[in-house]
């Protein structure tokens, strides 16, 4: 009865728009809507610092701002992703962090862009992609890889100032044949941390100034990156090379009152960097280091001066599967003497730093790291031309994903 009653409603509506209830019934499925073509994931992390701290002046600007002094309970990163295939040759992501605090603000916590891009396939497979908007430079493995997957707190110094929070906004053309894009994939899924697909070959173009920054000059950054995954027997090894080169120009909401500095504030801004990654099948080896030039506080001359940088980091970490849950203990040992242009006063440092710690997941949406860093900074700017600390910290973090 109820059938038949559905049947003679579909045939009075079809009626209405001059349809027969047979031309109803045998109509085709729809198309599946824009908005179920993405989804929704994220995850959240929380920390605390200052357990066996030793020194209250340590602190490190890009790593962690709740470092030191008055620092406390935070939340280093809740990201919320929303992504989708809309096309076979069509693909978003956008990428908001809720856990932000811009430079000199007492305000935490409020929403600001990491990632807006759409990916375009040249090809039916995708081979060949543009990504157009902000997005991630192709430069350094542990830049491109996800704070959700990467062991160590903090990214390393060396390559991380490279590119503050990782991000610009630019054209990106990548390259890689399918099963590797494939092996991309998977050394994330299977835990390994890998980075993410960002293709065998991946050249690009940029403004240069960092993400969520406006241009300040009409010269452009490029960049190129080569990498591919080898596997060898039952190990896989990822060996990598990438450079990028262009002028930076330092923003006048970046100096100190009575520094000196260029008069039109654009330096030269190059580098190159060599990566080698052995992931971790039990045991693995992260290995990086660039060398460069770019603006740097002198406090010599308490000018920015265009000069040479380097350093690099070595890390031994492995991977324990009991049960359900996995452990991955590790051990990074970094080095870097340079500037951090996107800081105050390109702010000059040297950095040696050990960080020994270890990851627990007991299932898939929670990990918990433990970490003990040991650490010698120098990092001087017009307001502190001789600042040098040293001291050490047990460092906490938990972290949902979803």
């Amino acid at each position: 009865m109820k059938k038949l009653l559905l049947l003679a409603l579909a045939f009075v509506v079809g009626q209405a728009y001059g349809q027969t209830a047979d031309s109803v019934a045998q109509a085709p499925a729809t198309t599946k809507k824009w908005f179920e073509s993405f989804a929704i994931r994220g995850y959240m992390q929380a920390r605390y610092n200052r357990l066996l701290e030793t020194n209250p002046d340590l602190s490190c600007e890009q790593c962690d701002r709740s470092w030191g002094n008055n620092g406390g309970f935070s939340l280093r990163r809740v990201r919320l992703i929303l992504y989708g295939q809309l096309h076979e040759r069509a693909y978003f992501y956008l990428q908001h962090d809720f856990a932000s605090a811009p430079s000199g603000s007492t305000t935490v916590n409020f929403g600001q862009l990491r990632d807006a891009y759409l990916d375009l396939g040249l090809d039916k497979v995708n081979r060949f992609r543009l990504r157009i908007g902000q997005s991630k430079v192709p430069y350094g493995f542990e830049n491109m890889q996800s704070s959700q997957n990467r062991l160590p707190l903090d990214r390393n110094d060396a390559l991380n100032s490279a590119l503050s929070n990782e991000r610009d906004l630019g054209v990106m053309f990548y390259w890689a044949p399918t099963a590797v894009r494939q092996r991309f994939s998977r050394l994330v899924k299977d835990g390994l941390k890998g980075s993410g697909d960002y293709g065998v070959l991946g050249v690009g173009v940029f403004n240069g100034q960092t993400s969520n920054r406006p241009e300040l000059n009409n010269e452009r950054h490029v960049v190129a990156r080569l990498s591919y995954p080898l596997v060898v027997g039952q190990q896989i090894i990822e060996p990598a090379l990438q450079a990028y080169s262009g002028q930076y120009a330092v923003a006048k909401d970046q100096l100190s009152a009575g520094v000196k500095h260029r008069p039109d504030m654009n330096y030269l801004d190059q580098r190159v960097a060599a990566t080698f990654v052995l992931y971790p099948q039990p045991f693995g080896v992260q290995a990086e280091y660039n060398a460069g030039r770019g603006p740097e506080f002198n406090p010599q001359t308490d000018s920015i001066e265009t000069q040479p940088l380097h350093g690099g980091y070595v890390m031994l970490n492995y991977r324990l599967q009991y049960q359900q849950q996995q452990f991955y203990p590790f051990l990074r040992l970094q080095y870097y003497d340079g500037g951090k242009k996107h800081e105050r006063d390109a702010r000059s440092y040297t950095v040696r730093e050990a960080e020994l710690g270890v990851e627990w997941q007991p299932f898939s949406s929670f990990e918990l790291v433990t970490m003990y860093t040991l650490s010698s900074r120098r990092f001087e700017d017009f307001q502190r031309p001789s600042n040098r600390q040293r001291g050490g910290l047990l460092r906490l973090q938990a972290q949902v994903n979803f």
